[in-house]
């Protein structure tokens, strides 16, 4: 890719990565609709590292104190909350992981089509748009159980399908259970950490068996295009999400599911 492209999609990939737009579909869509190469797992593994950055960064504070409490409880300590999130985090992303081992071949063909995206695109934008009128929103992060977490990582796993949304499906969820606005997106935020992590180094290892010669200066672009993006996107989401909810990207994603099948038509 010239350094053109490789900027475009990696700040496509760091704004979209963590708000509920989907970011596959918006990868997917520019080599489709305006015939850009792919970008090729080299830079894959660059804004998956950007993105893994960046969240980190943002959420530094919790996440050190959900893994110092995790592996404390074994201890003198005992359980605490930030245990308790922890072991939520790890059962919300279980079936994110077992389904994607099972239906990663159908994806990767019939599920990425322009329909599909388009359908996605606007089936969960409504959902969401219901979801966040309709939710009591008063649920604390605290309040997060097992049974919830697990609930939240069921519709997790449903985001495999482009144009679902990892972050929209998962905000989508905790504000069907009631959860407030920051502790659907919070907990959306954190449970990105191990499934990028996880998709970043199976990546990373694809990439060292292909034995292509690896293109630093691509990964270096990527990482850090993707790293401000996704940071910047971040900050600015918890700052807004209160005052404009979500009904914003609602309408968005219905406008763009239009206009993507006007396109495929």
């Amino acid at each position: 890719m010239d350094v053109l492209h490789l900027a475009a999609l990696a700040l496509i990939q760091g704004l979209t990565e963590f708000l509920p737009i989907s970011s596959s579909a918006h990868l997917i869509l520019p080599s489709q609709l305006l015939g850009w190469p792919d970008q090729g797992l080299a830079f894959d593994v660059a804004v998956h590292i950007g993105s893994l950055g960046a969240v980190l960064v943002a959420f530094r504070h919790e996440v050190i104190k959900i893994l110092c409490a995790w592996f404390g409880q074994f201890g003198a300590r005992g359980p605490s909350p930030e245990s308790r999130l922890g072991w939520a985090i790890i059962i919300a992303t279980l079936p994110a992981v077992v389904f994607g081992l099972l239906v990663d071949d159908w994806v990767e063909s019939a599920g990425r089509s322009v329909l599909v995206i388009a359908t996605t695109t606007i089936v969960f934008g409504v959902l969401l748009g219901i979801a966040d009128a309709r939710g009591s929103r008063v649920e604390p992060l605290g309040a997060m159980t097992l049974k919830r977490a697990l609930l939240i990582g069921l519709a997790q796993a449903v985001a495999l399908i482009p144009g679902t949304s990892r972050s929209g499906i998962t905000m989508t969820a905790a504000l069907m259970l009631g959860f407030t606005r920051q502790a659907a997106a919070r907990f959306s935020f954190l449970l990105s950490i191990p499934l990028i992590l996880a998709a970043g180094t199976l990546k990373g290892v694809e990439l060292a068996q292909t034995g292509t010669a690896t293109q630093w200066h691509e990964i270096a672009l990527g990482v850090g295009f993707s790293f401000v993006a996704a940071w910047l996107c971040i900050k600015l989401f918890l700052a807004a999400l209160d005052r404009i909810g979500m009904m914003p990207f609602v309408i968005y994603r219905l406008l763009l599911g239009v206009v993507l099948f006007v396109w495929a038509t």
